[in-house]
C-alpha cells in the first residue's frame, strides 16, 4: 500500500481509499470496513425460525435468517446468541458453528459467522427496535432449500446458512 485515506466513519462502516500498488501499476481501492457479523440458523426439528424482513436498501421485504454486527469486544458466538434473542424470542441450548465466508471480499472487509441453534427456547416475546418491520416464520428446511434454488430467498447469507447445513446433513 502505497497511501490510505479515510473518507467515511459511520455507525456500522467505514470507508478508506487505499493507494496500491499491483503488477507494478499504481491504482486506487474503495474499501468498506466492517467489524464482521454473525448469523444463526435457528432450528426446532426441521423447521428453520426465519424472519420477513424489509430492507430499505433493496426496497423489498426479505426472508433471513436472524444476524447481526459484532459488537466491540464481542466473540462470534456471543453475537450469535445475542441476536437471535433479540430478533426471535428464543434462546439457544445449543449453538455449534457452521462456517464463516467473506460476503464482498472484492470490497468489503465483512466477515460473517455461521451458526446452527438447537434446542431452542422461547424466553421473551420478539420485540423490534424502531426501525425494524419483522415477521418471524417457521419454514420446512427441505422448502427453504427449494426457495433458495428457486429464488424465494434471496438474502446471500441466509443461502449459504441453509445450503451449507443441508450439504453437511
Amino acid at each position: 500500500m502505497i497511501d490510505s485515506k479515510r473518507v467515511y466513519d459511520g455507525k456500522i462502516i467505514s470507508v478508506r481509499v487505499d493507494k496500491v500498488q499491483i503488477n507494478g501499476r499504481e491504482t486506487t481501492r474503495e474499501v468498506i470496513e466492517h467489524s464482521g457479523a454473525a448469523a444463526v440458523l435457528p432450528l426446532i426439528g426441521n423447521m428453520i425460525i426465519m424472519e420477513k424482513q424489509y430492507r430499505y436498501a433493496v426496497e423489498k421485504e426479505l426472508y433471513e435468517i436472524p444476524a447481526g454486527t459484532l459488537e466491540k469486544g464481542e466473540s462470534p458466538a456471543e453475537c450469535a446468541k445475542r441476536e437471535l434473542i433479540e430478533e426471535t424470542g428464543y434462546k439457544a441450548g445449543n449453538l455449534e458453528l457452521l462456517g464463516q465466508c467473506y460476503m464482498t471480499p472484492g470490497y468489503s472487509t465483512e466477515i460473517i459467522y455461521f451458526f446452527v441453534a438447537n434446542d431452542l427456547q422461547e424466553v421473551k416475546i420478539h420485540e423490534m427496535d424502531v426501525d425494524e418491520q419483522i415477521t418471524i416464520v417457521k419454514i420446512n428446511i427441505d422448502d427453504a432449500v427449494k426457495m433458495v434454488l428457486n429464488g424465494k430467498i434471496q438474502d446471500a447469507k441466509t443461502a449459504y446458512a441453509i445450503l451449507t447445513y443441508k450439504s453437511k446433513g
